[in-house]
């Protein structure tokens, strides 16, 4: 089967580029969602635990199961609100907050103008007087930027936004609670950083998927996608591989198969437009359920080392290059 190599040495450099404009490793929160981004929830996990990360982002509590034992504090992003040392909630809506369990910590998530998730600005006094009403613990106040990875003003809109959200939720008298808004995205992009936490996703992972108009910082790929070669055949020239045939070889070639495919998530993609390996191997033909064709006769290819790179050629982003890929691809550090 395919297989994924995770490159230990890559991953420390692009946290200790984040630890940097942070000042502190103690203010980086790792997101290791959706299984860390298509990298190995506990691989990822233990190793940014190993690097001093003392804490996480996941979606779901079962995530958080898998990974308890290596932070001292893990954000649940959306699921049942329990009361836990270890886990905090956020809370996106006011209906959160009353189904929430007595005690629980909670993170409030206030919507300051990306209209996706969090409480809306002008439910703000409500929601807070809930959670005391609730008993609930307010351990973290947070937004999220919708365009921080633009050339756009919008950013610094939101940044004042959410000082209004700072300035109420101390007026209301909660104390030591944490504050954090900055993504990978608005980290690499701003000079300063004055905030208890940075929510690290993508940056740490090695893509900076900031314009070319932003000064920056170099990241280097943690993930290296590799095949292994299941069989080889001389084709002629004339003769069509694959379903449909869609290549058809100009001269005598040797082909092989190898042992990667939609069916471990990677993009079907076109083959009039073929995905050209990171070793400059066009996939001959279409993607099959489990195989992709290449002239090649190695035993092993790389089929991908920067997921932007091969995001480009597929028309998206490196986010769904990674986190589309099979859970079940085994991996191996190096």
């Amino acid at each position: 089967m395919a297989f994924i190599k995770i490159n230990k040495q890559n991953f420390y450099y692009n946290l200790n580029q984040i630890a940097l404009k942070t000042g502190s490793v103690e203010k980086i929160a790792i997101v290791l969602k959706d299984n860390a981004y298509g990298h190995g929830l506990e691989l990822m996990g233990r190793l940014a635990s190993e690097f001093g990360i003392k804490h996480a982002v996941v979606r779901k509590t079962a995530e958080a199961e898998l990974i308890r034992s290596f932070f001292e504090t893990i954000l649940v992003l959306g699921d049942s609100i329990i009361k836990d040392e270890v886990y905090s909630f956020a809370i996106n809506t006011l209906e959160d907050i009353k189904q929430a369990q007595k005690g629980a910590k909670v993170e409030l998530k206030v919507d300051t103008g990306m209209h996706r998730n969090g409480i809306a600005l002008d439910e703000l006094d409500e929601a807070l007087g809930l959670i005391k009403e609730h008993g609930l613990d307010l351990t973290g106040v947070m937004t999220h930027y919708r365009s921080a990875d633009e050339l756009s003003s919008e950013l610094f809109w939101q940044q004042k936004q959410f000082n209004l959200v700072k300035q109420k939720v101390k007026e209301a008298g909660f104390t030591g609670v944490r504050v954090h808004s900055y993504n990978s995205a608005s980290i690499l992009r701003m000079k300063s950083f004055d905030e208890d936490l940075v929510r690290v996703g993508i940056g740490a992972y090695g893509y900076n998927e900031l314009p070319d108009s932003f000064d920056e910082v170099a990241l280097h790929p943690v993930m290296s996608l590799h095949a292994n070669k299941v069989s080889n055949r001389v084709v002629k020239a004339g003769e069509r591989i694959g379903y449909g045939g869609d290549f058809i070889a100009a001269h005598e070639m040797t082909v092989s198969t190898y042992d990667l495919g939609y069916g471990d998530g990677w993009c079907r993609g076109d083959a009039q437009k073929p995905y050209i390996t990171s070793e400059m191997l066009p996939i001959l033909g279409r993607v099959s359920m489990d195989f992709i064709s290449l002239a090649s006769e190695k035993e092993e290819v790389c089929v991908m080392n920067d997921a932007q790179a091969a995001a480009k050629q597929f028309g998206t982003i490196s986010y769904e290059i990674t986190t589309a890929l099979s859970a079940d691809i085994a991996k191996e550090v190096i």
